[in-house]
């Protein structure tokens, strides 16, 4: 059986500092999570370095096809964590891809949540059930949450 998690953590690679610490908060507040950036197994099964610095992890993997392996195996593991999540958190400024994840937890009727700034207003922000200015709102939250 697979593993269920309170929440799927959405963001770029390109935000990891950020993201990481978001994951310490969930570590400190012992709330499941699971995040792409932590997820090793992943990675090294598509043949990838999680440690390596995210522009350039970023760089190869938008060189890739999408039917590589690589990809294949990237987007298998990811999918099967936010359909076993309970929550998603998409964590700003985030890509097409962390977007994409927010659309479909949504569809699949969990709760979404963001934190920090949005660019623009857009009114597909509204799926989000709360946006969090700061990581002291999430904690405040998440203090709450179980």
């Amino acid at each position: 059986m697979s593993q269920v998690y309170d929440f799927f953590i959405a963001g770029r690679t390109r935000n990891k500092e950020k993201i990481l610490e978001i994951c310490k908060i969930f570590d400190e507040l012992k709330i499941s999570y699971y995040c792409f950036l932590k997820n090793e197994e992943s990675h090294k099964e598509a043949g990838l370095d999680i440690n390596e610095n995210p522009e350039e992890l970023m760089r190869k993997f938008e060189g890739m096809n999408l039917d590589s392996v690589s990809v294949q195996t990237i987007f298998k593991h990811d999918i099967e964590a936010e359909r076993n999540s309970k929550n998603l958190l998409l964590v700003l400024p985030a890509g097409k891809s962390a977007h994409i994840e927010a659309g479909i937890a949504y569809g699949m009727g969990k709760k979404c949540y963001a934190l920090g700034e949005y660019e623009a207003t857009d009114s597909l922000y509204l799926i989000f059930n709360e946006i969090f200015a700061d990581e002291t709102e999430l904690t405040n939250f998440l203090k709450n949450y179980k």
